[in-house]
């Protein structure tokens, strides 16, 4: 939602009027307004891990990991799709969907990372689409799939790193790694 402010220049100072937040004059005229803090996607923190594949933000922001998906481990419509799909039963789809999050989980959650964005910085759920990077350089999206925790979800625009995923899924396939053990 926009904020939308109506500066009006009285003698000695400055008035801000807002319709949503608090008002603060200056004989100086300056303002003041305290609307919150202004976040950048580059150290910003990971409050938790809400899944195999999303991330909550510091600001309230959900980020949902551009080119990857993890089993579902709550109850939805995906998980009976993929369970109908995969021909596996709904609790095994669960404890996979458990083990890719607490992967994710010991991954991200507390650390300050990097958001990269593609084509496409929202999905329909108004999650930020992103690539994310731990302030070592761990390319979190390829280090889920790599350790074979995730499987490929390519929508184009967002494709970037497409054929990097592909050849990491391939790997933890073959090494058995991860979700790939069994």
């Amino acid at each position: 939602m926009r904020k939308v402010f109506i500066l009006l220049l009285f003698l000695p100072g400055l008035i801000a009027i807002s319709g949503c937040d608090a008002l603060y004059v200056s004989q100086e005229a300056k303002v003041s307004l305290p609307f919150g803090k202004s976040y950048t996607y580059d150290g910003i923190l990971v409050t938790r891990a809400v899944d195999g594949d999303t991330l909550k933000l510091e600001n309230g922001e959900r980020v949902r990991l551009i080119g990857i998906d993890t089993p579902e481990m709550h109850e939805s419509s995906k998980l009976y799709k993929d369970s109908q799909r995969t021909n596996q039963d709904i609790r095994t789809i669960q404890e996979m969907g458990r083990k890719a999050y607490v992967f994710t989980k010991n991954l991200v959650e507390g650390e300050r990372v990097r958001l990269e964005f593609d084509v496409e910085k929202h999905d329909r759920y108004d999650r930020l689409l992103a690539y994310v990077f731990l302030k070592d350089g761990t390319f979190v999206n390829a280090e889920i799939v790599r350790q074979g925790y995730a499987s490929l979800m390519t929508y184009p625009p967002n494709v970037k790193y497409a054929d990097e995923f592909r050849k990491l899924y391939q790997e933890a396939r073959e090494n058995n790694r991860g979700l790939w053990k069994e």
